[in-house]
């Protein structure tokens, strides 16, 4: 496999980081619900430890595949007996969406973060501390940005499984480590 991209699959820079990011990405969705849903404010303050530098490197990933894609690599060809129009349409737009949604999620986090002063107490020795964020505005587009993007993954996961199991063409394959 290659770093970069060929015309029938995707290279091996672009397959790693799509897949670490997934595998980040699930794990911040149950981190972030995990501590907007509990009032343990010890169970809390550990699932932001685990969530807020999680969500600095899905960042740093996003912000390297988007650099990749514009600098470095070309997106595999579509495959041939994919129809344009529709398909890929939504596709495209799916795509773009979860980057919006992603990029969106990281400022709100990050201005829930500094407006609230949380970053100190959720890293220091008492949780006790934890403001509500409920107080802060970047709470209320951080949690409707975290329902959007299950959403999305929802049908982005379901659009692979479709190609996979039901048309068999190859799709899921481009995206993957081997042949």
């Amino acid at each position: 496999m290659t770093p970069e991209s060929t015309p029938d699959r995707y290279g091996f820079v672009a397959v790693s980081i799509h897949w670490l990011s997934a595998i980040l990405i699930l794990v911040l969705l149950v981190s972030g619900f995990g501590a907007a849903g509990t009032d343990d404010v010890a169970a809390k303050a550990a699932a932001l430890r685990i969530h807020l530098p999680i969500a600095a490197l899905v960042l740093v990933l996003t912000a390297l595949r988007i650099a990749w894609w514009l600098g470095f690599d070309l997106k595999p060809d579509p495959l041939p007996d994919v129809p344009g129009g529709l398909r890929e349409s939504a596709a495209r737009v799916v795509h773009l969406l979860l980057y919006v949604v992603l990029l969106g999620m990281v400022a709100s986090g990050i201005g829930m973060m500094l407006r609230s002063g949380a970053v100190p107490i959720v890293f220091g020795a008492d949780p006790a501390a934890l403001p509500d964020f409920w107080r802060y505005r970047p709470r209320v587009p951080h949690g409707l940005g975290a329902r959007l993007l299950v959403g999305l993954l929802t049908f982005h996961i379901a659009a692979a499984l479709y190609h996979h199991y039901i048309r068999r063409d190859g799709m899921l394959r481009r995206m993957w480590f081997t042949h």
